[in-house]
């Protein structure tokens, strides 16, 4: 097995950024699998001698199957829960089917997927029945596929753990579903990952289904309860009713916590199966220490307080550069492109500089108005966008693909261009960018530019009417970005009208299939 490449799909997923690095540190060579090769090459293993990279959609069979190639195993680690699938369900069964085909045209010897507990008898969720659907799928090919099925998974950055956080932590008194009495057997993150590289090592596993749980079975109130003593709050007052349908307790949760509607629904339809280890066959097979409910919360609120989550939940979406955005493409956008730009002098050096612009959003702010901001944010959630909950993972780097509140980064190159690209709810799309200079006579030019394409007269109205606002706090951002750290303006902010070759600055190939990889 280990003289061909593992493949791992979803390797920029919470599940998958975690496997990556074991698999390596255990003298895998491993081929990961993605969407887009820029945020891959983002990634702290992207150097690492044994790592390979291929570009592909689970939805294109060609690209998929060009990546199987020359691969003992793969891992299949995605999902298609996200807003750019109105069906996730059908985006699911493709997917399998292509990797199916793929894997059985590549001459795989085996698959490994990490799926939900839940039995097609009982009244499933609609996202635990397609992630059954999905090992039905993938073990009616050719290929032997080994079929994990976990509860909730507990960690830092998890879905599950990150709603469990913000409700308990936000809400003294909460009224919840009537579901939340039923059973679950949580498991943690780091027993997920060893049972899915023991997979790789143990025959025993090849082509069967196995629950996979922690030692605890408990109900969604006491894990709630656990996590309020673990993380020295006061008592919650936990009131079920049964009146909250899934549909309800979605909405509650998208305003309360980071996490937006489109999984919070899934999450809360899931609730009301039980979900419990019906068999515990693979702890004899592959031995490990399980980590009990208390003492995963207190390592995962441990990883939370020290800023070293590994990864998220909010790590898993695409990226892609707006085609209106690059040079030429605008007057075809199908829409009216609009920006604004301002730039400071700044008596320091670009190195320095970026710094701070690296350490923009989440807890540090944005440097201007936290009102404006929170008010904007708050907003956006209304509405059902992100808002500014879902912060940053981590305080003072900034990756390709890395969720920044309300923003996702789309390009970073030190010390020179930070582009972001919003994911708020708007009539239209909208990049935020920052690009630094070194002057001659010494000093930086940091310019801030800010793109809108509008889609008809909403997005019209909305940016000339918010233009005031807009204005001001950009001001107020880059003299907050400015004197940062005790530097001296030496001239601005003012407006500019930006260059050409600015505009241009993107790389044109971004989206586009690099020839050299896989």
């Amino acid at each position: 097995m280990r003289n061909k490449p593992v493949l791992v799909s979803g390797a920029t997923g919470y599940v998958g950024g975690r496997l990556v690095p074991i698999l390596l540190e255990a003298g895998y060579r491993v081929r990961v699998l993605g969407r887009s090769l820029k945020k891959l090459r983002s990634r702290v293993w992207a150097g690492h001698d044994n790592l390979e990279m291929a570009k592909a959609d689970f939805l294109d069979y060609d690209a998929l199957r060009n990546a199987a190639q020359g691969c003992g195993a793969a891992f299949y680690l995605v999902h298609s829960m996200n807003p750019r699938h109105k069906d996730f369900a059908q985006a699911d069964r493709k997917a399998a089917r292509n990797m199916a085909k793929a894997a059985s045209v590549a001459g795989l010897e085996r698959i490994v997927y990490l799926g939900g507990l839940g039995n097609e008898g009982d009244t499933l969720s609609k996202h635990l029945r397609s992630r059954t659907e999905v090992a039905r799928i993938l073990q009616s090919g050719d290929v032997p596929t080994t079929f994990l099925r976990a509860a909730m998974i507990l960690g830092s950055g998890s879905a599950s753990f990150e709603m469990m956080r913000y409700l308990v932590e936000r809400l003294p008194i909460m009224i919840t579903p009537s579901w939340l009495r039923n059973p679950v057997q949580p498991i943690a993150i780091r027993n997920v990952l060893a049972y899915l590289k023991g997979c790789l090592e143990y025959d025993e596993t090849k082509g069967g289904t196995f629950d996979i749980g922690g030692p605890d079975v408990l109900t969604y109130k006491q894990l709630m309860e656990i996590y309020a003593e673990t993380a020295d709050l006061k008592k919650r007052w936990i009131i079920p009713m049964p009146v909250l349908s899934p549909r309800l307790s979605s909405y509650w949760i998208h305003l309360i916590t980071p996490i937006p509607s489109h999984i919070a629904k899934p999450l809360a339809e899931g609730l009301r199966n039980p979900v419990v280890c019906r068999e515990n066959r693979i702890r004899s097979i592959i031995p490990q220490r399980l980590l009990g409910c208390r003492e995963t919360v207190a390592l995962a609120l441990g990883k939370v307080k020290e800023h070293c989550v590994d990864t998220c939940w909010a790590d898993a979406a695409p990226i892609a550069y707006p085609e209106w955005a690059q040079c030429g493409d605008a007057p075809y956008a199908g829409g009216t492109v609009v920006e604004s730009g301002y730039r400071v002098i700044v008596d320091v050096a670009p190195d320095q500089l970026w710094k701070t612009i690296v350490r923009i959003g989440g807890e540090n702010g944005w440097f201007s108005s936290r009102i404006l901001w929170a008010f904007r944010g708050v907003m956006d959630r209304i509405m059902g966008g992100m808002g500014l909950r879902r912060g940053r993972p981590h305080t003072d780097r900034l990756r390709s693909g890395d969720p920044l509140d309300f923003f996702r980064v789309i390009d970073v190159r030190a010390p020179e261009y930070l582009s972001l690209i919003s994911e708020m709810r708007l009539p239209g799309e909208a990049i935020l960018e920052f690009s630094l200079h070194a002057l001659p006579e010494g000093g930086t030019e940091l310019q801030q530019l800010s793109r809108f394409l509008t889609r008809g007269v909403a997005g019209l109205a909305y940016w000339y009417l918010l233009y005031p606002f807009r204005q001001y706090v950009f001001k107020e951002m880059l003299k907050g970005i400015a004197h940062s750290g005790k530097n001296r303006i030496l001239m601005g902010p003012d407006r500019f009208a930006p260059r050409l070759p600015h505009v241009c600055r993107i790389d044109p190939t971004f989206n586009r299939q690099d020839k050299k990889n896989v």
